[in-house]
C-alpha cells in the first residue's frame, strides 16, 4: 500500500473519531452544575411557557439565583450568577451541545441536566 494512501486512511479515520465530538480538546471545564428542570422553569416571568429548551435552562438559573426559586437537589454555580452570562445561555449553547432529543424531553417534561460550562460554551446532557 503506498504511503500517501496510508496518510489518507489514518486522516480519514482520525476525522471520524473526532467529529464525534463538540468540545475541542483544549477547552477546560470552567464549571458543572446538575439541576432538575422543573415546572416554575418551563415559565417565564410573565407566566408564559416556554418553547426552547435554552430558555427554560437559562429561567432555572434566574430562578435559582435571582428569585430563589430551587427544586431539591438543584445545584448552585458562580457563572450564572451573573445576568450577563444568563444572557448568553443561547448563543453558549448554540456554541456547545445539545441532543435533539435532550433538547425534546427538556421542552416537553421535568427532567434532569448535567451542565458542563466552558469558557465559550455549554454542553447539556440530559439524565
Amino acid at each position: 500500500m503506498p504511503n500517501s494512501f496510508r496518510l489518507f486512511i489514518a486522516a480519514a479515520v482520525l476525522l471520524i473519531v473526532s467529529s464525534g465530538t463538540t468540545t475541542p480538546a483544549k477547552a477546560q471545564i470552567i464549571e458543572s452544575y446538575r439541576a432538575f428542570l422543573g415546572s416554575a422553569d418551563h415559565l417565564n416571568s410573565h407566566g408564559e411557557r416556554l418553547t426552547e429548551p435554552w430558555q427554560i435552562i437559562r429561567q432555572d438559573r434566574a430562578n435559582y439565583h435571582r428569585f430563589k426559586v430551587r427544586d431539591p437537589g438543584d445545584q448552585s454555580d458562580a457563572f450564572f450568577d451573573s445576568i450577563a452570562n444568563r444572557a448568553r445561555m443561547e448563543q453558549l449553547i448554540q456554541s456547545g451541545h445539545i441532543d435533539g432529543s435532550a433538547g425534546r424531553r427538556i421542552v416537553n417534561g421535568n427532567v434532569w441536566i448535567q451542565v458542563d460550562i466552558y469558557e465559550n460554551m455549554v454542553n447539556v446532557t440530559v439524565e
